[in-house]
């Protein structure tokens, strides 16, 4: 019998394509992610560094448990962070990252379960995961109607691009912002020259 196919979601997911300098109206579905909350800088913040420490293990230790126990194998997604602020100049012309709250993720299949999360959570544990692993919750989450570009290069750059998507594209359109302000990091940022980083910018619209 030959080997089960790897399901890679970054290929079945249409949300998860698109292109550097186009704004797309785009429909994404519910999906399920691991999640972790924090707030502050993500290059100060220990809060972020554990949170990273502690999403990753449980991603990989439910991999390896969907292989070995489900038959069933996957790609590790890269990791999203849902970000926002009371001032949503922190994200744009002023790019105060010390006030910006943020939910980091990694989505899984949708054969995950939380019988299956525990499970993953015993085993990073004993590997040395942080003890916020027992904080990482399993959710289902529904953006529906969203906007979303691809930026290429570093994330100190983003803010004329946010700028441009907010107060042009969006209005321009007949829409108006609803949810958190969504990035997913397709390139990992410790192999990866930072002016070739690839982020999908996304935001959550609802038409007016």
């Amino acid at each position: 019998m030959g080997a089960s196919l790897t399901t890679d979601l970054k290929r079945e997911v249409a949300a998860y394509r698109a292109k550097p300098g186009v704004f797309a109206v785009v429909d994404v579905p519910a999906l399920t992610y691991l999640m972790l909350d924090g707030h502050g800088d993500p290059n100060t913040a220990p809060a972020y560094a554990e949170a990273l420490a502690s999403l990753y293990p449980l991603a990989y230790r439910l991999k390896f448990l969907s292989r070995n126990e489900l038959g069933r194998d996957h790609v590790v997604m890269p990791l999203e962070a849902l970000w926002w602020s009371a001032d949503r100049a922190a994200f744009t012309s002023a790019r105060d990252t010390s006030r910006w709250d943020w939910t980091l993720m990694i989505m899984v299949p949708p054969w995950i379960e939380e019988e299956h999360v525990a499970l993953a959570r015993v085993a990073a544990r004993a590997a040395g995961a942080p003890d916020r692993v027992g904080e990482v919750r399993l959710e289902r989450y529904e953006e529906g109607l969203c906007v979303q570009t691809l930026h290429v290069g570093p994330y100190d750059t983003e803010g004329p691009v946010l700028a441009a998507m907010h107060d042009e594209f969006i209005p321009a359109h007949g829409l108006r912002m609803t949810g958190h302000h969504h990035e997913v990091y397709l390139s990992d940022s410790r192999r990866t020259a930072a002016d070739r980083l690839r982020t999908i910018l996304r935001q959550p619209v609802a038409r007016l």
